[in-house]
């Protein structure tokens, strides 16, 4: 069904193969556009991104544990650790 496609990046501009396992992930995900960017630009776009939030120090709500998270925590809310957040997410209805 898929086949690979040579895509060039709009950042430097050098082509980079978009593979059929990638489009199909895509597709699985409900992404409808293809990459702009190169793997290697679009990782280092993500290390920005990631390097520009704040983080906030909080204590989980469900095991007590400390913890940091990427927002400002509200108080009628309970927040919780990576593994509470994993535990509580599958469990919802």
């Amino acid at each position: 069904m898929f086949q690979d496609k040579v895509l060039t990046c709009r950042d430097c501009g050098k082509e980079f193969v978009w593979t059929a396992g990638e489009q199909e992930f895509y597709q699985q995900k409900g992404l409808l556009h293809a990459p702009q960017r190169c793997p290697e630009d679009r990782q280092r776009a993500k290390s920005e991104r990631q390097a520009k939030r704040e983080m906030h120090e909080i204590t989980c709500s469900n095991c007590g544990k400390q913890a940091q998270v990427p927002f400002a925590p509200r108080l009628d809310r309970p927040v919780y650790c990576s593994d509470c957040f994993e535990k509580v997410r599958t469990t919802a209805p």
